[in-house]
C-alpha cells in the first residue's frame, strides 16, 4: 500500500463560523484571521494505492459551481485535483473508488463534473464507484434547513444516475466497522448524519482522515466546535472518544482543512488532549 496527498485547492472561511462559541481571542492564536475575519482552509485529499485498486477520499468542492458561488470561498493558490493527481502518476480515470466523509460541496464537489456541452452533469471519474452511506445519502438528497446550502443536489444526484453509486454497511451497535474498501470507518454524527472517518492501516501506524471531525489543530480542545455542526454537544462527546483513543494508540490524524499542519499526533494533559507532534505527508509517506 502506499499513500498520496491530494491537494484539491485552498480557500478561506469566516473564523467565527469555523469555531462557533469560541471567543476569536482565543482561536486566534492557532487559526490568524485575516482583515475579514477569514482564515485559511486546505482541501487535502488523500489517495490509497492498494494493490489493483486506487482509491480516492474525498475530491474538494471542483470547479462547476459559478463564479459568484466561488466568490464566497476567496479560493487562493493553484493547486488542483488533476495538478496534484499528474504530479504522483496519476489520471482520474485510473481511480478505482471514490469514498466521500460525507456529502458537503467542499468534499464532493470534485465528484461530479460538467458534461462536454454543459447541459448536464456526469461524473468527473468515470471508471470509479462512489461510496457513501445509505443513512447520510438519505440526510443529503433530503436535507434540513441548516444544511440545505452545503448539500447541492448537482453534486450529488449524478452519482446515483450514473450508476456508480454504492454505500458502506452502518453497524448497528458499533462505531467502528471494517468496510469493503479494506480500512475501517468512525461513524460521527455530530457535524452531519453518519459522516465516515477513515482509518487506515499504514506501515504499521493508523492514519485517520479527520475530515470535520477535527477541521483543524486550532480545534483540538473539546469545546471548540464548528458553528457548522448540527449537533455540537454529540461532537464535542464524539471528539472526546476518538481523541482519547488517539492518544492511547498514537493515531495519526490526517488534517483535511488545516492550510498549515498536514499531520498530528496528540497526547493526554491535565488540560485534556492537546497536540503531540506534527508531520508532514513526506515524512510518514515516502
Amino acid at each position: 500500500m502506499q499513500l498520496y496527498p491530494i491537494q484539491s485547492g485552498n480557500f478561506k472561511l469566516d473564523g467565527g463560523a469555523m469555531f462557533g462559541v469560541v471567543p476569536k481571542s482565543l482561536w486566534q492564536r492557532t487559526n490568524p484571521a485575516d482583515n475579514n475575519n477569514m482564515i485559511d482552509i486546505a482541501a487535502r485529499c488523500l489517495l490509497i494505492e492498494d494493490d489493483n485498486r486506487l482509491i480516492l477520499i474525498d475530491t474538494g468542492m471542483g470547479d462547476k459551481q459559478s463564479d459568484k458561488f466561488y466568490g464566497y470561498y476567496y479560493r487562493y493558490g493553484d493547486d488542483s485535483l488533476d495538478k496534484s493527481l499528474a504530479a504522483h502518476g496519476f489520471h482520474r480515470d485510473d481511480i478505482t473508488d471514490v469514498f466521500m466523509t460525507h456529502l458537503h460541496f467542499d468534499h464532493c464537489g470534485g465528484s461530479i463534473q460538467w458534461n462536454i456541452d454543459r447541459t448536464g452533469y456526469e461524473p468527473a471519474f468515470k471508471n470509479a464507484h462512489f461510496w457513501s452511506n445509505a443513512e447520510h445519502w438519505k440526510w443529503a438528497t433530503e436535507p434540513n434547513r441548516r444544511e440545505v446550502a452545503s448539500f447541492l443536489k448537482e453534486n450529488i444526484l449524478p452519482m446515483e444516475e450514473s450508476g456508480q453509486l454504492k454505500f458502506t454497511d452502518v453497524p448497528e451497535k458499533h462505531i467502528l466497522k471494517d468496510s469493503a474498501l479494506g480500512f475501517d470507518i468512525f461513524y460521527a454524527n455530530g457535524h452531519t448524519d453518519k459522516q465516515m472517518i477513515p482509518m487506515i492501516n499504514y506501515k504499521g501506524k493508523t492514519i485517520c482522515f479527520m475530515a470535520d471531525l477535527l477541521p483543524t489543530v486550532g480545534h483540538l480542545p473539546l469545546p471548540f466546535v464548528m458553528g457548522y455542526d448540527t449537533r455540537p454537544l454529540l461532537t464535542l462527546n464524539e471528539k472526546e472518544l476518538f481523541l482519547n483513543k488517539a492518544a492511547d494508540k498514537n493515531y495519526y490524524l490526517f488534517l483535511e482543512h488545516d492550510a498549515h499542519n498536514e499531520i498530528i499526533t496528540v497526547k493526554h494533559t491535565e488540560k485534556g488532549v492537546r497536540l503531540n507532534e506534527t508531520f508532514t505527508t513526506n515524512d510518514l509517506f515516502n
